[in-house]
């Protein structure tokens, strides 16, 4: 039988390949995810061979026997033949997971859980993982001493995941450059409310017990979803071009946010005046008491506050919206593409509102007055925007105040029409996406032809110390 004769060593071809996780039935070699994208400043971050398209979460809260449950279907598309893949998952306990519905195994080491399905996935196949786990998530330290993850609060809980935070509270791709769309569902007890991103399509509540559920239709980067858990005074409002504003504040903090928050439509308006369209389908706000938490971040949709903020405050985390939210860096070098742009929308508002013009705030912090303690004055020089000295510095002054510096050079080169030109057209052209400094400066380049602009990559944005001339 000279057919069986020839596919016995292609039979046992196959088995070997099999056994060393090589065989896809197509002829091409699986390989493992990978983990990490190799990040600058957090190389573990993120993992290879997949996209995330959708975050599926199912959780349950109980802030007095704080253990929180989920479930996590991650559907993605496979971007290689992989015998086995990664996701970033810290801490709890995994109780099943499935690829495809069929059971998968699994190890754990750090950060990393790595999952091998029964069998190999394709090059451009959607899959699904579901992952059951179980514990009391906790915080992680970030470099420069902060902390992030799942934070307590007076009377619950905030989730916060900037840069690597998200991977304390739900198992997935947690970098920057891999954004996707999200439904969250948190039942907690009658009587509290749970907030996070997107829009809010249902509350049920059964058997003494609340469930919220709300959708993100617009992709997210992980560090920027959230789950805020306590009691809040929510008011839901529209902006006067009909845009839903949804605003939660901790009853002790109402009275002392009413103020800046009631700008929020006002604030809104200017941005989008200045910035173009608003890249999301809702706004607004989540105000804590501080707890754990000790920063304010721009969660998407509607930025979180630990305490009351101020209006300056509350014109840069919106700001952030469109520089960071929906254009968001590709790497976690390219943070002044969000903070000097949400630094610079402040200057612009002081500018805009009787406040000292962008030219005074930058004269001021050259010639070292904008601070009243002399190191914070020093501390703007430290290193170039673009390249923060360590993951210890990427919140750091320089990429907040001298990003914005370089953005202020920039309006000096091109004059006030062409600067609106192209920070709206730079929203607009990486809307829903990433990007990164190299992006950025091409673009500037091709939006104003004929002006020299390496000066300024040069001396402030990838140049050591403080620049020769203002």
């Amino acid at each position: 039988m000279p057919r069986s004769v020839r596919l016995v060593p292609m039979v046992i071809a196959c088995v070997l390949a099999l056994a060393l996780s090589a065989c896809t039935g197509s002829g091409a070699r699986s390989t493992s995810g990978g983990s990490g994208l190799g990040d600058p400043y957090f190389p573990k971050a993120g993992n290879g061979g997949y996209d995330v398209t959708h975050y599926d979460l199912t959780l349950a809260y109980t802030p007095g026997a704080p253990e929180l449950t989920g479930t996590a279907t991650i559907t993605a598309r496979a971007t290689a033949e992989l015998s086995s893949f990664d996701l970033d998952f810290k801490g709890m306990t995994v109780e099943s997971l499935t690829v495809g519905g069929r059971d998968a195994r699994w190890t754990r080491r750090g950060q990393e859980l790595t999952v091998r399905p029964s069998s190999a996935l394709r090059k451009g196949r959607t899959f699904e993982t579901t992952v059951r786990y179980s514990g009391v998530p906790g915080a992680i330290t970030d470099p420069d001493g902060s902390e992030e993850g799942w934070l307590r609060t007076a009377d619950g809980a905030v989730a916060l995941g900037e840069p690597v935070g998200s991977m304390a509270w739900f198992p997935g791709n947690d970098h920057p450059s891999d954004k996707a769309t999200y439904d969250i569902a948190i039942t907690v007890p009658k009587g509290l409310q749970a907030v996070s991103n997107g829009e809010l399509r249902a509350e049920t509540t059964s058997n003494s017990r609340t469930t919220y559920r709300w959708r993100t239709a617009q992709p997210m980067a992980t560090y920027l979803a959230t789950v805020a858990i306590g009691h809040y005074d929510i008011t839901r409002t529209t902006t006067g071009d009909g845009l839903p504003v949804y605003v939660a504040v901790d009853p002790h903090e109402a009275a002392a946010g009413r103020k800046a928050l009631a700008r929020l439509p006002e604030i809104m308006e200017w941005e989008e005046y200045n910035f173009g369209p608003y890249p999301f389908s809702s706004t607004g706000a989540i105000v804590d008491r501080r707890g754990d938490a000790g920063y304010a971040l721009e969660t998407q949709n509607r930025p979180f506050f630990p305490g009351a903020p101020d209006t300056v405050l509350l014109v840069h985390e919106l700001a952030h919206q469109w520089y960071g939210d929906s254009v968001t860096p590709r790497t976690w070098r390219d943070m002044w593409l969000n903070e000097g742009f949400a630094t610079y929308a402040e200057w612009l508002w002081d500018e805009d509102h009787d406040g000292d013009t962008a030219q005074e705030t930058f004269d001021a912090l050259y010639d070292g007055t904008y601070f009243d303690d002399p190191a914070e004055s020093e501390a703007v020089w430290a290193f170039p925007p673009a390249r923060p000295s360590s993951a210890a510095h990427i919140s750091d002054s320089p990429v907040y105040e001298r990003g914005a510096m370089v953005l202020h050079k920039i309006r000096q080169t091109v004059g006030d029409a062409r600067f609106y030109d192209i920070v709206q057209g730079w929203a607009a052209a990486h809307r829903h996406g990433t990007a990164d400094t190299a992006d950025f400066t091409a673009y500037v380049e091709r939006m104003a032809p004929g002006k020299d602009f390496g000066g300024i990559w040069r001396d402030w944005l990838y140049g050591d110390g403080k620049p020769a001339h203002a």
